[in-house]
């Protein structure tokens, strides 16, 4: 199969801010097509990256938090995670973000991969961390508007609860699918 050339490229005419919120600035950005002289105003997020943590127990277990998500309404199983602050790195923000939400923290922290969230109309990216040998080491810090179960289940049933739909969030998916070569590797 031949690769068919690359499409145009649009060319950015500029932006400008319709709204900020807490999370993030949603901007009206217009571009002109190259061949067809098509001008039009696109919708995009500006959002600060994020960052995922696949913490790993000691029994094989992964450390696992459901909460409500406002976005959908209802509860949402996944793994700790949050937004990473100006400056930070991401590895030293996952271990942070391990701490502050299930209170778990472990050792070899270490970049698995990153990840584009949904470049159709945000830039950011997802951070993905695996951190081995979590112990529970303290109390949770949640934000104010953060309440969390958290809880370990068996690697393996969590890639069973991926396959099944019961874990739907797509940025743990993807972590999972980073994580599960590493974890083939780990079982030797």
């Amino acid at each position: 199969m031949s690769a068919s050339p690359d499409p145009a490229r649009w060319e950015n005419l500029g932006e400008r801010s319709l709204a900020e919120t807490r999370i993030f600035e949603v901007r009206a950005r217009k571009y002109r097509h190259p061949v067809r002289g098509t001008e039009r105003e696109f919708v995009v997020v500006k959002a600060p990256d994020w960052v995922n943590v696949l913490a790993l127990t000691p029994a094989g277990h992964l450390v696992l938090v459901n909460q409500f998500r406002y976005g959908i309404d209802g509860y949402s199983l996944e793994i700790p995670g949050g937004v990473i602050d100006a400056g930070e790195d991401p590895v030293a923000a996952a271990v942070r973000e391990l701490r502050e939400e299930t209170g778990y923290a472990g050792q070899r922290a270490r970049l698995m991969g990153t990840i584009r969230p949904n470049p159709a109309f945000i830039g950011n990216f997802c951070h993905l961390v695996l951190v081995e040998q979590a112990v529970p080491v303290g109390a949770v810090e949640w934000d104010h508007d953060e309440e969390i179960a958290v809880s370990t289940a068996p690697v393996e049933e969590v890639f069973a609860w991926s396959r099944d739909g019961r874990i739907t969030h797509g940025m743990v998916l993807n972590a999972l699918w980073y994580f599960e070569p590493l974890w083939k590797e780990l079982r030797g």
